[in-house]
């Protein structure tokens, strides 16, 4: 005999049968299920995008070769005489290790970090099966034989004249302290341009924007300082626009400055500095949207976080919006670039000229909510990687017809001779899953991972031309 539990309570609406409630239950189920739909169709479309490029990318033997992981063993040898007395001052009685190497003009692995003219990379040479490979940390001359003076700097890509022009700080000076405390520094030279059909062959167009050598009160006045300049085209005015970091010599300024140009190759005119939404505003850069719409990105608040906000229309100006993003977090040398849709960042920490760990940042609005990915280099060795293979990101460079394929841009810096500073171009790929949860959501984005892959040498992939 089936027993009957009295316990049971039968189960029902809380409204009577046919009464609005169910109608309007049945409408919120209905609702709920299209929601999911569209998401789930957001996923596919993107996990579909990203499938494309991880089977265009493992079916490419030049692609191959970039994210093969390569690895450095560098001994540090015991030490020989006396140290300089500034790498003295930085490590009494502790182990000598690689980043005190590096910062040590005097090391023995000195060539290591920085080669020698020997190795230079001459593209007008006759270099053989070694034309178009990128060697990080080399001098890099131009076609008339001198070493390159682009640092901190960016590039652009005139589709006019469907040629690559790079700018950058031109440090071609002696490095100097104004003061006891204060940090090594070339006097303003001004913003050199290089142009280049391939983006390894580059012609010096010459000073662009130069210092102004007698008048104290003017911003570009060769004892102040200019840093980081980058330019964009606006299609509406015609006009190439640059804006760059400026200060004084004790970095109290804090400003940006706003320099335009009929052309590529300048010459540039200075028109004014600010503070950008009245922030103190240091190292910065520049991006330009799909849509035409131009961004400032800079640190500010003693570098305690970035603020970012668009442009005026004709990129003269800062608009009234501003975004405070990675507040707290003391980063710096932002460099943005934008990949199926999802914006991202690297950007380093502030340690003055001394390298330190990248990270990488993204977000689905360039406004934000961004993101923290974690430290996106890969090979060299643990110290390579904690360094950012001791250079300092400045820019990404998107490669037309290689989607998930850009060029990491950064800087080696020489402190005790800026002139000398190095470039270290490496390839950085989009692709697979973020091996890191979200800080502020649960569970892992729907974006991809940004990785830059170490290499002592490497190129593009041949089908690349530019």
């Amino acid at each position: 005999m089936r027993m009957r539990n009295k316990y049971k309570k039968p189960t029902t609406f809380p409204c009577n049968a046919g009464s609005k409630c169910s109608v309007s239950i049945i409408l919120w189920i209905l609702a709920g299920f299209l929601l999911l739909l569209h998401f789930f169709s957001l996923v596919s479309h993107k996990d579909g995008t990203s499938g494309e490029i991880e089977l265009h990318i493992s079916h490419n033997p030049s692609f191959r070769e970039l994210v093969e992981v390569e690895e450095e063993n560098i001994q540090i040898p015991p030490p020989r005489g006396k140290r300089s007395p500034r790498a003295a001052k930085r490590r009494p009685k502790r182990t000598t290790t690689l980043i005190d190497e590096f910062l040590d003009e005097n090391s023995q692995l000195r060539h290591v970090f920085f080669p020698d003219m020997k190795t230079a990379i001459d593209p007008m040479k006759d270099n053989g099966n070694d034309s178009f490979y990128y060697y990080p940390g080399r001098i890099w001359l131009d076609t008339e034989g001198a070493p390159i003076q682009a640092h901190g700097g960016g590039i652009l890509y005139d589709e006019r004249s469907r040629t690559y022009f790079w700018y950058g700080e031109y440090k071609d000076g002696p490095t100097y302290h104004a003061h006891k405390k204060a940090a090594a520094r070339v006097d303003i030279i001004g913003v050199g341009c290089y142009s280049s059909k391939d983006m390894w062959t580059w012609k010096n167009e010459g000073i662009v924007l130069a210092a102004e050598e007698t008048n104290e009160t003017h911003d570009l006045y060769k004892l102040n300082v200019l840093e980081r300049p980058k330019v964009i085209y606006n299609d509406r005015t015609g006009k190439y626009v640059m804006w760059m970091h400026i200060d004084d010599c004790n970095y109290t300024k804090a400003a940006v400055g706003v320099a335009i140009s009929d052309y590529p190759t300048g010459p540039f005119d200075y028109l004014y500095s600010k503070r950008p939404h009245g922030f103190d505003s240091r190292d910065m850069t520049i991006f330009k949207d799909d849509d035409g719409v131009a961004y400032l990105v800079y640190s500010s608040e003693d570098n305690s976080e970035l603020h970012i906000g668009p442009l005026t229309s004709d990129y003269l100006d800062v608009s009234n919006v501003v975004r405070r993003i990675l507040v707290g977090q003391h980063r710096e040398a932002p460099a943005l670039f934008k990949h199926l849709g999802t914006y991202y960042m690297v950007t380093s920490g502030c340690t003055g000229w001394a390298p330190n760990e990248a990270l990488v940042h993204a977000a689905e609005s360039i406004m934000g909510p961004w993101e923290d990915m974690g430290n996106p280099c890969i090979g060299g060795n643990k110290v390579f990687r904690l360094t950012t293979f001791f250079a300092q990101s400045t820019y990404v460079i998107p490669l037309a017809g290689l989607p998930g394929l850009y060029i990491f841009m950064a800087d080696r810096w020489n402190p005790a001779d800026l002139r000398e500073s190095r470039y270290i171009w490496l390839p950085l790929i989009v692709r697979g899953p973020a091996d890191r949860p979200l800080e502020y959501n649960f569970g892992f984005p729907l974006w991809s991972r940004v990785s830059i892959y170490w290499h002592k040498k490497w190129r593009l992939p041949s089908r690349w031309s530019g």
